[in-house]
């Protein structure tokens, strides 16, 4: 379930070829600034404006006048990036995503539709298409004695070479309020995890993220 297509819809991000070649989807992180630098290039005038140092912004997008946003960036198209967002540069915001009030950016893939839009920290991280983090949830991204992050997954870990990295959110995953993603956290597709949590390690598609210990299989009504 770690491996790039068991998490995430391709066709929903203008960064899909990112990662071409690759096994893992951290792997992109170290990549997305220079891949922005060169998107950009092929981005159409008539549907991108080009602002400052390499930021472009989707003409049909929506910018607060208060957000500051860093290049290289690109906001996409019908994408919303609300009261003092702060975008700090190597940042995909997909169509019609949602970077809110005093949320912060840096380092990062918001796939289409996603919505981190209450006071958020997001960084050196990859958010699946329609994802979705609770008011006050952030992704935890730098390890407390600084050593590499590494990826845990039943009673063995992978290497990621990364000093940062945040977490992966498969496609459609909801993140409760007020909930801390610790470094090397990868949540599979539909999953939700509780409000108040603190999360590590693997956690499983189609999920329902109670308590660390306490993970069980989410029912979906078929009848609705």
């Amino acid at each position: 379930m770690l491996e790039i297509e068991s998490l995430l819809d391709l066709d929903e991000t203008i960064a899909g070829n990112i990662f071409a070649g690759l096994k893992y989807p951290w792997e992109a992180l170290r990549k997305i600034g220079d891949y922005i630098l060169e998107l950009g290039k092929t981005l159409s005038p008539d549907e991108y404006d080009r602002i400052g140092e390499n930021i472009w912004i989707a003409k049909s997008a929506e910018v607060f006048p208060s957000a500051y946003i860093a290049g290289p960036a690109i906001i996409g198209k019908g994408a919303s990036v609300r009261h003092c967002a702060f975008i700090r540069g190597n940042a995909i915001v997909g169509e019609n995503a949602v970077v809110g009030n005093s949320t912060e950016l840096k380092n990062v893939i918001l796939f289409n539709g996603v919505q981190v839009p209450h006071y958020n920290y997001v960084g050196d991280s990859i958010l699946g298409y329609k994802a979705h983090m609770g008011a006050g949830a952030i992704t935890s991204n730098v390890k407390s004695d600084k050593s590499n992050v590494t990826v845990k997954v039943g009673g063995a870990s992978i290497e990621t070479g990364l000093k940062k990295f945040g977490a992966i959110l498969g496609d459609h995953v909801e993140v409760g309020c007020n909930t801390v993603l610790n470094p090397g956290t990868v949540i599979g597709r539909n999953t939700n995890v509780y409000p108040v949590s603190m999360v590590r390690g693997v956690i499983a598609a189609d999920s329902i993220y109670k308590k660390d210990g306490d993970v069980v299989p989410k029912v979906v009504d078929k009848s609705k």
